[in-house]
């Protein structure tokens, strides 16, 4: 069997839905490869059943931290409803809806294994191992994201840990869980099953939330441990072994811990066996131009070859890939049209977020909000900055939301132009405080212009006045 198409997408999660929807709005023909369920992994083991897990203890603390609210919380969390939340909001891990929506959209399906063979061909096999074979008139973009690293440790993998699959798909929660790493996955899983009832202890290699100011995750790796985790820095697993059902894990400073559950979240993986080598490319990260066109082994872009979201290692965030994917889905329209390209800095066509004003919510208690670089990424990027800090517990808003209210707040100034380049917010609620962050860093909007952005009393958003104070007036 075999069809062609204006564009062919492997992969139909949240970054191949929106390269296909935007090039059919550009007036081409799509199809989307998919050989597990549409809507991808952020929509079934990751964003959304994550944050769904999250939120039921978030705001029983939420009323917990305000006098009058919290005499009348006294019960515990239903684990049972907060699970069913869950599945609620991964559709029960059933695609109908999405499958839907691609139709709605003039998208069709093709489900099966994707591969490139040729030159804007590629070729999907099916569960029942039929091949069809998919042309591209004008492009493949290969949207296929990542998949969870489980390291050589001797034993783990005998030992069937689970990942942030297996971790949000469970319908029992564990007596015990050790959780392997000290990213995102690792931070929000461990408060989750914490909450729910487990004993859990976190084995952190280095420090917690190593991407991210320092700052944020010493004040997460705190209310870790308020709330009964036992966190363990500057430790690594070296063997697990199971023993009548239970896991134990050997680790570098001599100790064991034994638990009934493993959860690994020592980062992602780009998905192998993608046929790559069949156009010259290694597989692996895909390095892309601005316009998120595929690099050759000399660095000249592949016409019609594209890499978009997860794929291409620029930032492993659904949203920062639905970013890029607009922009793609756009610009092989605009190419195949003979449309001008506009693929300069902040150009409709560039994916210039992804270096500057990259967003990021860890969904933690405290939230870590931040934005464009921090402040060693600043330096390290040769920038003449200066860095604000501000407690965003004195900031009254934070006193009326929350009693006790802990947080802080960063931001990163360019002193040469005089613009915002990064921003961090960590405490209670802190993730609608950033989408400000954005604008300014996006905008690149003047710190005296800022000044005039006046945040209503007495809202958290103060916070940005407090900074601008403590950086200094304007003068005339």
């Amino acid at each position: 069997m075999s069809a062609s198409y204006d564009v062919v997408v492997v992969g139909a999660g949240p970054v191949g839905e929106n390269v296909a929807d935007r090039a059919v709005q550009g007036g081409l023909s799509a199809v989307v490869v998919e050989d597990r369920l549409v809507g991808g992994e952020c929509s079934y083991w990751a964003c959304t059943p994550s944050k769904a897990l999250l939120r039921p203890a978030d705001a029983r603390r939420g009323a917990q931290r305000v006098g009058g609210a919290r005499q009348a919380v006294t019960g515990d969390l239903d684990v049972r409803a907060v699970l069913e939340r869950r599945t609620s909001f991964a559709s029960g891990w059933d695609d109908a809806g999405q499958v839907e929506w691609l139709r709605s959209a003039g998208i069709d399906l093709v489900r099966g294994r994707g591969r490139v063979t040729g030159e804007r061909e590629v070729t999907v096999i099916g569960a029942d191992a039929a091949e069809q074979v998919l042309t591209a008139r004008h492009a493949v973009a290969v949207c296929t994201g990542t998949r969870p690293v489980v390291p050589d440790v001797p034993g783990l993998r005998e030992a069937h840990p689970w990942t942030n699959r297996e971790a949000l798909e469970a319908s029992e929660v564990p007596d015990s869980l050790v959780v392997i790493g000290g990213g995102v996955v690792a931070c929000e899983l461990a408060g989750a099953f914490a909450d729910l009832g487990a004993e859990v202890t976190l084995l952190v290699r280095s420090r917690l939330l190593g991407g991210y100011e320092p700052f944020a995750g010493e004040l997460v790796g705190e209310a870790l441990e308020e709330r009964g985790v036992d966190v363990r820095r500057g430790v690594s697993a070296t063997r697990v072994r199971v023993a009548d059902g239970v896991r134990e894990v050997e680790c570098d400073d001599g100790r064991t811990v034994r638990a009934a559950q493993l959860l690994v979240a020592t980062g992602r993986e780009p998905q192998s066996d993608l046929g790559l080598e069949t156009v010259g490319l290694e597989g692996g990260w895909l390095q892309v131009d601005e316009t998120l066109r595929v690099l050759d082994g000399a660095g000249e872009p592949i016409e019609w070859l594209y890499a978009v979201g997860d794929a291409n290692h620029r930032r492993l965030l659904t949203h920062q890939g639905k970013y890029q994917a607009r922009a793609a889905g756009d610009v092989i329209a605009a190419r195949a049209a003979g449309r001008p390209v506009d693929d300069v800095r902040w150009g409709v066509h560039a994916a210039t977020a992804d270096h500057l004003a990259a967003t990021q919510v860890v969904f933690t208690d405290p939230q870590v909000a931040s934005v464009g670089l921090t402040a060693a990424g600043a330096q390290d990027a040769g920038l003449r900055t200066r860095v604000v800090d501000y407690d965003l517990g004195a900031v009254a808003g934070a006193a009326i939301h929350a009693d006790g209210y802990t947080g802080r707040a960063r931001m990163v100034v360019d002193e040469d132009r005089r613009v915002v380049v990064g921003a961090t917010l960590v405490g209670q609620d802190v993730a609608d405080l950033l989408h400000a962050a954005s604008v300014a860093i996006a905008g690149e909007v003047p710190i005296d212009r800022l000044w005039h952005a006046v945040p209503a009393f007495p809202t958290m958003s103060e916070i940005w006045l407090r900074l601008l104070e403590t950086y200094g007036r304007p003068t005339p």
